[in-house]
């Protein structure tokens, strides 16, 4: 799930639960990029096709039955197209270009004593 601002072609959207880990986490904020082609692999925004009020963030697939293949990262989380199917294309309003916020830090390595 995700709530999503701005205007196109351009906009936030922000995650919601643990679906698209380890990808994105609860509270990760996106830069989305609306209107443009979908490639398999792309992470992407779409509307759920069961409650269109309700914005979801998953991994675009591949092409079939007439819509995109959504599923999410976590292989435990519900809500993809395991659930409701494919996904029309007028259904998927743009593809994640980049993670915003928070910031992560890179791992550091324990030197040996």
């Amino acid at each position: 799930m995700s709530t999503v601002t701005g205007l196109l072609p351009l906009g936030l959207a922000r995650v919601s639960g643990a679906s698209m880990v380890p990808a994105y986490y609860d509270g990760d904020t996106l830069l989305v990029r609306y209107g443009v082609s979908i490639r398999p692999g792309d992470p992407v925004v779409a509307r759920d096709p069961r409650d269109p009020g309700l914005v979801l963030v998953k991994r675009a697939v591949r092409w079939q039955d007439g819509g995109w293949w959504l599923l999410a990262d976590n292989p435990y989380a519900p809500g993809d197209s395991r659930q409701f199917g494919a996904v029309p294309p007028e259904l998927v309003l743009g593809r994640v270009v980049a993670r915003l916020w928070p910031p992560r830090r890179p791992l550091r390595r324990r030197r040996p004593t």
